[in-house]
């Protein structure tokens, strides 16, 4: 059954849908008000927790995070990235989805908005914005789904962005992350609003679903060192998105042993193996099933 998340999305109009996140949120800022004078998590005690529930030194580590369903955090999204870091160590690969819209792809790309990959905010949070701005953090070079990176190979990871007309390719980020045995953790968010590497399986086969909107876009992207750049891309079509339900993928993850759940203060976690979710939705996909619904 859909839960009332995806019914909310897939019937309500966006403006409502925000508003109504809001409101959400407003709420669950009161209630870290009222628990910041109790204590909250630590650097320390949330770089252990991280470790406890199977992340290690030299991992690759993408990360979709709401702040504000942590609990009080000492510190906010500073401490959560540095425990991050912590977490993987120096050898390893931390990665954040920053992308530059927060609602339909297709309702962005028509607005005309220039995407500058350093002066452009992430709408993805206050933890990944405050990600993309470190010194060391690089931004991959895409108008909708763009991904910061820290870590020795950072460049490697997000070079195949640039010019790609698909952002979930094998040599996107997110395609990347599913190449070098990486992780996924979900701080606080599921699939329904958290789910961007299921779309790596409609990238990689003859999907038999029209995920894409027909036309083929040009969007304008300035670079590191300020040169604008004219790309195509095309997006997400928003009447097939409107039927997606991601979250029946939990389930089937945790049986498969793809997926495991944690808890972050008062954010529930879920911790997935990116090459095992990719492998199982392609397995999914033989017998008919995607998020989308059955294969007639």
């Amino acid at each position: 059954m859909a839960s009332l998340r995806h019914l909310a999305h897939q019937y309500l109009p966006q403006s409502v849908v925000r508003w109504i996140q809001k409101r959400n949120k407003q709420k669950r800022n009161a209630e870290i008000q009222k628990q910041a004078q109790s204590g909250g998590l630590e650097r320390d005690s949330l770089t252990r927790l991280l470790a406890e529930m199977g992340i290690k030194q030299g991992d690759v580590l993408l990360v979709h995070a709401a702040l504000s369903s942590m609990g009080y955090v000492e510190g906010g999204a500073k401490t959560v990235v540095e425990s991050l870091l912590d977490a993987v160590g120096q050898s390893g690969h931390l990665l954040m989805p920053t992308s530059s819209n927060d609602g339909r792809q297709l309702d962005f790309i028509r607005c005309g908005e220039i995407f500058d990959v350093r002066h452009t905010p992430s709408r993805m949070g206050a933890i990944s914005e405050y990600f993309r701005k470190l010194p060391n953090a690089l931004r991959s070079l895409h108008p909708t789904e763009s991904v910061a990176c820290i870590g020795p190979q950072a460049e490697e990871f997000v070079q195949g962005h640039f010019g790609a007309i698909t952002a979930y390719r094998a040599d996107s980020p997110f395609g990347k992350v599913i190449e070098k045995g990486g992780k996924i953790l979900m701080i606080g968010v599921t699939f329904d609003n958290a789910g961007t590497n299921v779309h790596c399986l409609e990238d990689a086969v003859d999907f038999p679903f029209p995920v894409y909107f027909p036309e083929i876009f040009q969007a304008k992207v300035v670079d590191e060192s300020g040169v604008e750049h004219l790309v195509s891309t095309k997006v997400h079509n928003p009447e097939l998105s409107a039927k997606r339900y991601c979250d029946y993928l939990i389930p089937v993850f945790e049986q498969e042993g793809v997926l495991t759940r944690h808890n972050i203060g008062k954010a529930p976690c879920l911790l997935i193996d990116a090459k095992a979710m990719f492998e199982s939705l392609k397995n999914q996909l033989q017998i008919g099933m995607t998020i989308y619904g059955k294969v007639k």
